[in-house]
C-alpha cells in the first residue's frame, strides 16, 4: 500500500433521472448548466468545456470505466462518491450501483451521504426545499441495510478492515452520535466495524461532532475564506444568514489561497484528513443569483498546494493515510481534475509529479 492514499470526491450527477426532470426539465443533467456558461466579470474563465472524457453518460459503464483508468493512470487511489438517501428514496444512485454490480470496474472507493435538503438555490435562495431529510433510527437501520452489499464489497475502501463510511453534514443530525451508534451496532450483527468519518463542511467545522463513535474528520476545502474576496465577506455572510440571500459576489484569487493555505501551521488535537482543490466557480449553477469563484487557479498553483500538503501529512497510522481531493468532477462548480479543453490533464500532471517524487523519499 502506498504511503498516502488521495481520494478524489466524486460526483454521480451526470446522467438524466426522473427528479431532474420535474425540477429542471427534460432530459436535464448537469452539462446543460456547464455548456452554456457564460463570463460574468473580466477574465473570466466560463465555460468549462470537457477534453478527454468529453460530455458523458455514467449510465455507461465505458464513461465510468474511463473515468477510473484515468484516475488510477496519475496516482488517484480511489473515488469518494457521493450518495443520496432521503428517508428510503434514492437519487443518483445508478452509476454507483452499476458500478457495484459490475466485476470489471475493479477501481477502489467509498460512499459519503450528502445529508442536506435539496433546494432550488442555483438563483441565490436558499428557503425552497425540493426534497427534505428526516431522521430516526428505524431510518438510520434502513439506511445501514441499503450499504451492507457496498461495504461488503472487497473493492470498498477500509481501514484496517472497517469500511470508510464519510457523512457531509453532521450538524444537521439532531444526534449525530446516536445516528453513528446505531449503524455501528448493525455493523456488528455481521461481524465488523464502521471506520466514520464527517467533513467539516459548513457548521460541521467543529469537534464537537468528533464524538466517540467517530473516527476522523475530513477537511473540505474550500474554506477559511475569510480573510478574501473582492467584495465586504461582513456583508456577504450577513446577507446569506439573515436575508437567505447571497447579495454579493465573491471572488477570491487561487494563487493568493493556495500562498496562504501553505503557510498555515495545522494545531487540532484530533484526526482530520486534509484535503485541497483545484479550483471552485459554481457560476454556473447560480445564473440568476450570485457565485463564488477562484480566479487564477493554475496547474502550477495546485502543485505547490498538493506538494505541501502530501510533503506535510503524517498519517495517524498505517492505513490512516487520505488525502481528500474535491473534487474529481464538480463541473458545474468549476472544480474538476478531469480534463478540459484549456488545461488538459495538466492538473492530473501534477498530482503524479508529486507522488512520483516523494514516492522514495
Amino acid at each position: 500500500m502506498a504511503d498516502k492514499r488521495v481520494i478524489a470526491i466524486h460526483l454521480p450527477q451526470f446522467y438524466p433521472f426522473p427528479e431532474n426532470d420535474e425540477w429542471w426539465g427534460k432530459g436535464f443533467t448537469e452539462w446543460r448548466n456547464v455548456a452554456k456558461a457564460k463570463p460574468r466579470f473580466w477574465r473570466h474563465y466560463q465555460p468549462h468545456i470537457p477534453a478527454d472524457l468529453g460530455f458523458y453518460d455514467l449510465r455507461l459503464k465505458e464513461a465510468r470505466i474511463a473515468q477510473q483508468k484515468l484516475a488510477e493512470q496519475y496516482g488517484i487511489f480511489g473515488f469518494c462518491y457521493y450518495h443520496y438517501w432521503f428517508n428510503g428514496k434514492l437519487i443518483m444512485e445508478k452509476p454507483v450501483e452499476a458500478m457495484l454490480k459490475d466485476k470489471d470496474e475493479t477501481f477502489p472507493f467509498m460512499l459519503c451521504w450528502a445529508n442536506e435538503n435539496w433546494s432550488r438555490n442555483w438563483s441565490g435562495g436558499f428557503n425552497k426545499t425540493l426534497i427534505e431529510q428526516h431522521y430516526s433510527e428505524e431510518d438510520d437501520i434502513k439506511h445501514f441495510n441499503y450499504l451492507l452489499s457496498y461495504f461488503k464489497d472487497p473493492r470498498y475502501i477500509r481501514v484496517n478492515g472497517k469500511p470508510v463510511f464519510c457523512v457531509y453534514k453532521a450538524h444537521l443530525f439532531p444526534d449525530f452520535e446516536k445516528t453513528a451508534q446505531t449503524w455501528q451496532k448493525e455493523a456488528s450483527k455481521y461481524g465488523f466495524e464502521l471506520y466514520i468519518c464527517h467533513f467539516e463542511a459548513g457548521e460541521s467545522r467543529n469537534k464537537k461532532y468528533m464524538t466517540p463513535t467517530v473516527n476522523a474528520a475530513v477537511e473540505f476545502q474550500p474554506m477559511y475564506l475569510g480573510k478574501f474576496g473582492r467584495y465586504s465577506n461582513i456583508l456577504y455572510n450577513l446577507s446569506r444568514r439573515c436575508l437567505h440571500k447571497e447579495l454579493f459576489n465573491k471572488i477570491v484569487n487561487y494563487k493568493k489561497y493556495v500562498d496562504y493555505q501553505c503557510k498555515q501551521v495545522i494545531n487540532i488535537d484530533y484526526k482530520r484528513y486534509p484535503s485541497l482543490c483545484p479550483s471552485w466557480d459554481n457560476s454556473p449553477r447560480r445564473v440568476n443569483g450570485h457565485f463564488f469563484a477562484f480566479t487564477h487557479n493554475t496547474p502550477v498553483a495546485f502543485k505547490k498546494w498538493f506538494e505541501h500538503v502530501y510533503t506535510s501529512f503524517k498519517p495517524f497510522s498505517k492505513e490512516e493515510n487520505f488525502i481528500f481531493i474535491n473534487a474529481w468532477n464538480e463541473w458545474a462548480e468549476g472544480n474538476h481534475l478531469e480534463p478540459d479543453l484549456k488545461n488538459g490533464t495538466a492538473f492530473l500532471e501534477a498530482i503524479k509529479e508529486v507522488i512520483d517524487a516523494n514516492e522514495n523519499v
